[in-house]
């Protein structure tokens, strides 16, 4: 999912500062920064934004960690994820979460160092790190909940 440029919604940014330079088509915003389109969100601490030809191109985010919302496709849940460092990229359409990089969506959690998601695809790729931890990573995976029917026996969703 993330950004949709091609989305009727437009990103709404606000921030304590801001600078844009329309000739290099660079804007910076810093301070309790805050993107929004529709559910999906980013807060970070600075944010920059990349403009070309054809709109925007690039969100670079960093933070003590950024965050990332957005709902799930199913629309029942949401993904959240945090790192230092989070870069959108629009002709790539991947989302990379750098340092100390973590996903959780409905209790499952992915941890390493660098994640890459296609945001196309929905393709997820991590990497362990040798700056913190150890340098592996981590995935935790919820069993298949279950609850009681109205007979009291046991149903698997």
């Amino acid at each position: 999912m993330a950004f949709d440029l091609n989305a009727e919604t437009p990103i709404l940014v606000s921030a304590d500062n801001a600078r844009l330079d329309d000739s290099s088509g660079i804007a910076t915003y810093t301070g309790t920064v805050e993107l929004t389109q529709g559910k999906t969100r980013l807060t970070a601490d600075t944010v920059t934004l990349y403009r070309d030809d054809n709109g925007l191109s690039r969100i670079e985010a960093a933070g003590s960690p950024a965050h990332y919302r957005q709902p799930t496709r199913d629309g029942d849940g949401e993904t959240d994820a945090k790192a230092l460092r989070i870069t959108w990229s629009a002709s790539d359409r991947e989302l990379t979460f750098e340092r100390e990089a973590v996903i959780e969506q409905d209790g499952n959690l992915f941890r390493g160092d660098i994640i890459h998601y296609d945001t196309v695809r929905r393709v997820v790729t991590a990497e362990g790190g040798t700056d913190s931890g150890n340098g592996r990573v981590e995935m935790v995976i919820q069993p298949r909940s279950t609850k009681q029917g109205s007979d009291g026996n046991s149903e698997s969703q």
